[in-house]
């Protein structure tokens, strides 16, 4: 592992957290490590920073290595994964998901989100001309690529661009549209399984982008174009609110747009809304769940990144309490020259942040890893609740799950149900399966992380029992 200096907080030291189960909180502070700095591997430059926590936990992040300058595609550029188990302390040497072989050859702008595979992710990234050089008869093209085995591995990158635009679109209406290309950092797997990441597409030779939703309903076998959902926006991020509809966060320069889509994110308000408690340049950000009360915690919370202000500096994190219709939360975590950045949840619940900075002026970009905690991140006014660990052994929860805590394996009582359901502390689910009317269902959780589960059965009529498990 290559070996990465953590320093401190600003105002208080690290108290080590190693060996605590994952459900335990951490210590009140921020952390700091350096990934890459201009020049490491060869590499003149490094950007577009992605980050999402893998289902066994570990952290993975997929980077642009701009091997010869900081230009965008066409440039020669591959695309890095580093891979974190400790929490990021310490990270993998890169291995590559894409290597670019010259110029007009080279991928970027990666984004990363959970397959419906076990251990899966998936990566959508683009590559060839690049934006502005991109025709329907010789596009930048964009390509996906799947992990089985949390982001250790790769697949060869395919081609999906036939399914957005081009010459040979299958949709005959998407054939003039110039280009597309997805906005880096995370995508989004919803409740019903659809994958989906956010595109802005040039749909005509206007220096114009519109967003759009490109979406998966077969695990990334085939995929749909949504209706518009903003025009002159760039980089968009989704999520899901508790109630299905999907919140598009967008690129703009001032006050944030967003749109809301109420059918899963296949059509959009006719025109885009604005919040005016988020202020940021025209810059790329990110947007996540942290909790859900689904899921069983205390309450709702998105979290949202991006730089504060005018300029690309002060990247800041923000914390919405209503499902994104207000922000009233936030703080910087890069008080100087910044931009991209990505969010992740930690298995302990502490917030990963990786970004692009330039710190006291320097020419060119480091990228940086961030983690924190929810009291931190609020000045203690707000924490992190683990499913009610705290109070686990006096739960009255209908759906019986044991051994309670168990480390190997559990059985839940399934009597009337028709699907399990496993969700992870911060509300991702880990494990689906089928009762196929057995009235009980033995689940091996020896590999699963430790921490706090909600265990969820569903019956033939939709009504649910939940119960919690702690491993």
């Amino acid at each position: 592992m290559k070996k990465i200096l953590a320093l401190a907080a600003l105002l208080m030291a690290v108290f080590a957290a190693c060996g605590q189960p994952s459900f335990q909180r951490s210590s009140d502070t921020l952390t700091r490590t350096v990934i890459y700095r201009p020049g490491d591997y060869g590499s003149t430059n490094y950007r577009i920073p992605a980050i999402i926590t893998a289902k066994d936990g570990s952290l993975v992040i997929a980077t642009d290595k701009r091997k010869f300058n900081e230009g965008d595609l066409p440039q020669d550029i591959d695309i890095v994964c580093n891979r974190s188990t400790d929490g990021g302390r310490t990270w993998s040497e890169p291995y590559t998901i894409a290597l670019g072989t010259g110029v007009n050859h080279g991928f970027g702008d990666c984004a990363l989100a959970w397959s419906n595979d076990d251990n899966g992710l998936i990566a959508g990234f683009v590559g060839g001309p690049g934006l502005w050089n991109s025709t329907p008869s010789n596009p930048i093209r964009t390509y996906i690529a799947k992990s089985y085995d949390n982001g250790q591995t790769w697949t060869d990158p395919e081609d999906i661009t036939d399914f957005i635009f081009g010459d040979n679109c299958i949709v005959p209406e998407q054939r003039t549209w110039r280009a597309s290309f997805f906005g880096s950092g995370n995508g989004l797997r919803t409740s019903s399984g659809r994958i989906m990441f956010v595109a802005a597409i040039r749909e005509n030779t206007a220096q114009v982008l519109y967003n759009h939703a490109v979406y998966s309903d077969d695990n990334g076998q085939t995929w749909h174009v949504s209706g518009r959902a903003s025009t002159s926006g760039d980089e968009a991020k989704v999520v899901e609110l508790v109630d299905g509809r999907i919140l598009m966060s967008i690129r703009h320069a001032g006050n944030r747009w967003y749109n809301i889509s109420e059918d899963g994110g296949e059509t959009w308000q006719p025109t885009t809304s604005t919040w005016y408690d988020i202020t940021a340049p025209a810059c790329n950000g990110d947007l996540i769940r942290y909790t859900s009360v689904n899921q069983g915690h205390d309450k709702n919370r998105l979290l949202h990144s991006v730089p504060f202000g005018a300029n690309r500096e002060k990247v800041t994190v923000y914390v919405s309490y209503d499902e994104g219709e207000t922000w009233p939360v936030s703080k910087c975590i890069v008080p100087y020259s910044s931009a991209y950045s990505s969010l992740c949840i930690l298995p302990d619940g502490t917030i990963g942040l990786y970004v692009e900075e330039a710190e006291n002026g320097a020419s060119g970009y480091s990228m940086v890893f961030y983690n924190f905690s929810l009291e931190w991140l609020t000045d203690g006014n707000d924490t992190f609740d683990p499913l009610g660990v705290a109070d686990y052994q006096n739960q009255t929860d209908s759906l019986k799950i044991y051994p309670n805590p168990s480390s190997s394996f559990i059985t839940i009582e399934a009597e009337g149900m028709q699907t399990i359901n496993v969700y992870n502390a911060w509300g991702q689910l880990v494990k689906s399966v089928s009762t196929q009317g057995a009235s009980e269902v033995r689940l091996d959780v020896s590999e699963w992380n430790v921490g706090a589960y909600l265990v969820e059965g569903i019956d033939a009529n939709g009504m649910k029992k939940s119960g919690r498990l702690v491993k």
